[in-house]
């Protein structure tokens, strides 16, 4: 994947070696980077996390990438309400809270100088997950609507806002949600033939903060190997 010039600022809520990890790397390729712990479902934290950016520079980029499961998985009628409570406080306020921070920074109409937005839904919602996920699948459907509503509201205001949609891809949100085999089993069923990767993903969301994307905004990007 092409590096972009982007200084980073990496959220995280639990894993602080993750976080330190990249932005080592993307100190080590020249750019300035910084990790700070937050929780996006907390308006305070989500303040300060952009506070904390600004110390960079002007916030000119955001990849809302909220997602948990809930750490459960089963049909609608197995699920406890507090998973279904905290996969929403999450992927649907967290990512709420994101999108309503930049805006306030980014867009012209509150003196900012322009950017762009990628939300990260998934493919699920529109499959729906049956069996597993489908409190998980209902919330990144509120995301794509939360992204295209935001999209059409700050079109004329220099802000950009799309949505990219992975597939089924090797990272920890499986193991979490107890089953760590989940996304080499459901392999066979995509029609490429195996799992994505997350710097495929990220190739994704790099096209779509970048130029050669400028006139492509309230987009859904599939990325699931045809899943």
């Amino acid at each position: 994947m092409q590096a972009r010039p982007h200084d980073v600022v990496v959220n995280y809520a639990d894993d602080a070696a993750a976080a330190e990890a990249v932005v080592a790397e993307v100190r080590a390729s020249g750019r300035r980077a910084l990790a700070v712990r937050a929780d996006v479902s907390d308006e305070s934290d989500v303040e300060a996390l952009f506070d904390a950016a600004a110390e960079l520079g002007p916030v000119t980029g955001l990849v809302a990438n909220a997602g948990v499961s809930g750490g459960v998985r089963g049909r609608v009628d197995e699920i406890p309400a507090d998973a279904v409570r905290r996969v929403l406080d999450v992927n649907v306020l967290g990512v709420f809270l994101c999108l309503r921070a930049a805006v306030r920074r980014m867009s012209t109409r509150h003196g900012g100088p322009g950017g762009a937005i990628v939300a990260v839904s998934s493919t699920a919602a529109r499959r729906g997950s049956p069996g597993e996920w489908a409190h998980y699948a209902a919330s990144k459907a509120a995301v794509e609507t939360l992204a295209y509503g935001l999209a059409l509201e700050v079109a004329g205001e220099g802000v950009r806002v799309n949505t990219i949609a992975p597939g089924v891809v090797r990272t920890d949100l499986h193991a979490a949600a107890g089953d760590p085999g989940r996304a080499d089993r459901l392999g066979a069923r995509i029609p490429i033939g195996r799992p994505g990767e997350p710097d495929e993903i990220a190739a994704g969301i790099v096209w779509l903060l970048g130029p050669e994307a400028a006139f492509v905004t309230g987009a859904v990007l599939p990325v699931s190997g045809g899943f």
